[in-house]
């Protein structure tokens, strides 16, 4: 069984592997397509060398179909089309106590922490698995992971229909927010500095303003009634985005951070303070996000095909990596069956 591993360094190396049949409580899964996302290209980068165990097995954007059960396993059968929440928590730490296992002192994080989804066969916990509907194809079925990351972040911002939401970054996760944000009737406007991001967001019909423009602020007065926006997304990771995202908020704005920052960034406390701004922190998402995202992407609200730049095979894992650090590609999947 082939599996695409990270051996430090950014190196990348295809290897054959055992292949792990499921014991009591697990299912095995043949994996149709896993999606490469920004988390996988810091382990590459080896940012995360101290947190993986290397070699690591990457991926935890995911679709495919259950291949075998193990024993106890009663809700699911050989065929189910499913993607994976790949989150596993403790259950004792006081965030599970607290009923918030998805932040769990303790997690595993399935694809950093322990063996991903980047390989042909993937034996995982059945409490970890979520339905995909017959009418959804595997391809599409792979963004699950990444909508529920956004539908966690809408969620959590309580976004309302009618108000105005700046989204500060036009990535595929500053795009996914951004169609969350829009499908529930929401008005949004897209910043993005990346001239081909920007095209990207205007084909799929946002409003998209470069916050480095001369005339930003009067688009953006515009656009708000002078106002300013009710909810800004800091999806960016730098620090002038997340002044952008500051600025852009009206009284009592909610600021939803989103983005990794990897060095603590300044923020501006006085607006907070001026302007009773709520800062709102977004990670990862709850099985509820999941179920949504899967009825969002079933319900065509998610450009996933526009979203989809290319699909590459296992055997062209390490090339897909360098092209998406170029930053001229937006989401980029892995078939894990394409040359099996």
């Amino acid at each position: 069984m082939r599996a695409a591993c990270y051996a430090g360094d950014r190196t990348l190396e295809l290897v054959e592997v055992g292949r792990n049949d499921p014991g009591p409580g697990e299912v095995r899964i043949t994996v149709a397509f896993t999606g490469i996302c920004g988390t996988d290209l810091h382990i590459w980068h080896g940012a995360m060398d101290r947190r993986v165990t290397m070699p690591a097995i990457l991926g935890h954007e995911m679709s495919g179909t259950i291949a075998a059960i193990g024993e106890g396993v009663a809700d699911w059968r050989v065929g189910d089309r499913v993607t994976v929440m790949p989150l596993v928590w403790c259950g004792e730490c006081p965030a599970c106590r607290a009923g918030h296992q998805h932040i769990c002192h303790n997690l595993n994080f399935v694809g950093i922490d322990s063996p991903g989804s980047m390989q042909e066969s993937w034996t995982v916990s059945q409490d970890v698995l979520v339905a995909l509907p017959p009418t959804l194809s595997l391809q599409v079925g792979a963004l699950a992971e990444p909508t529920a990351v956004a539908v966690h972040d809408v969620r959590r911002a309580q976004l309302l229909p009618r108000e105005r939401a700046v989204v500060v970054g036009g990535g595929p996760i500053g795009l996914l927010i951004a169609s969350v944000a829009q499908a529930q009737g929401s008005d949004v406007l897209l910043m993005e500095v990346n001239e081909q991001r920007r095209a990207v967001a205007h084909s799929l019909g946002f409003a998209v303003l470069d916050p480095a423009t001369a005339d930003a602020d009067s688009i953006l007065d515009g656009w708000s009634a002078g106002a300013g926006a009710d909810v800004a997304f800091e999806v960016s990771g730098a620090v002038a985005g997340l002044e952008t995202a500051i600025q852009s908020l009206a009284t009592r704005g909610r600021l939803v951070v989103v983005a990794i920052h990897s060095e603590p960034p300044p923020v501006n406390l006085f607006r907070v303070f001026w302007r009773e701004l709520t800062l709102i922190g977004a990670r990862v998402y709850e099985r509820a996000d999941f179920e949504d995202a899967v009825e969002l992407l079933a319900s065509g609200a998610i450009p996933a095909a526009q979203l989809t730049t290319s699909i590459e095979s296992l055997d062209h894992v390490a090339a897909a990596f360098a092209e998406l650090e170029t930053g001229q590609a937006m989401k980029i999947l892995i078939d894990c069956q394409a040359g099996a």
